[in-house]
């Protein structure tokens, strides 16, 4: 095997990995098993194993939710009220690790595999928005994170075609998603009774203003620090014109 694959080869398998796992999930019909019908069905099975194995079941929870978000599988919202029904408001830094982790781990895909490729080809959109994230990588993200306007699998990929270091992009993701996975886990800690009865929950409360509007608003005060510093930008060099 020439250099050249075995370099290529080192570069690809994890994005390649990734993205197998994706469709095996899907072809496997996987995605069933996290239908509000099939969660109900077995709630009290599920509920009876993690009051008696908590540790375990908290640690696998914690491993599903990263490779959830890894893989970019469907489910991280049914994982989530899921995790607030079954373990209350432990879910809370169960859901914030996993998703964190996974991710770190899209970030690293993305970046090894496709970073510099991205920078050469994208032209104009990623200069763009790799302005955006240059002026304040942290807040420009913190705001994605807390406005629920785009896929959590979108976020994860795009700072990872910019020049946003690993530190940052996890800091902002931990703290960001902390809010909104805050609002949902106290939620699903509501459906304990519902799933219990064997019912499927109404879930229309979850696109309600009384939900977003909040989230919305901390999204809008984190991008505070990117328009402060776009406005200050242009008298910072009149002023230095002047002297």
């Amino acid at each position: 095997m020439s250099s050249a694959i075995r370099a290529t080869a080192k570069r690809l398998w994890l994005p390649a990995l990734l993205v197998t796992g994706l469709g095996l999930f899907l072809a496997s019909g996987a995605h069933r098993f996290v239908q509000w019908e099939v969660i109900a069905l077995h709630y009290e099975q599920i509920k009876s194993y993690a009051t008696s194995q908590l540790a375990v079941a908290a640690i696998g929870f914690c491993l599903a939710y990263a490779l959830a978000v890894t893989f970019s599988l469907p489910v991280a919202l049914p994982l989530t009220l899921t995790g607030g029904a079954v373990f209350g408001w432990l879910a809370l830094p169960l859901v914030l690790v996993g998703a964190t982790v996974g991710a770190g781990l899209v970030f690293i895909a993305v970046r090894t595999a496709f970073g510099d490729v991205a920078r050469r080809r994208a032209g104009p959109f990623l200069a763009k928005l790799e302005t955006g994230f240059n002026t304040n990588a942290f807040s420009y993200l913190l705001a994605l994170r807390l406005i629920p306007a785009a896929p959590f699998w979108v976020i994860n990929i795009v700072p990872a075609l910019t020049r946003m270091t690993l530190k940052s992009y996890l800091a902002a993701t931990f703290i960001g998603i902390a809010p909104g996975t805050a609002v949902f886990v106290s939620v699903g800690r509501g459906l304990d009774h519902v799933l219990a009865a064997g019912r499927t929950p109404d879930l229309e409360i979850l696109a309600s203003p009384a939900i977003l509007g909040p989230l919305a608003a901390l999204g809008l005060l984190a991008l505070m620090p990117v328009v402060w510093k776009r406005i200050r930008s242009p008298r910072a060099t009149t002023g230095t014109g002047e002297t």
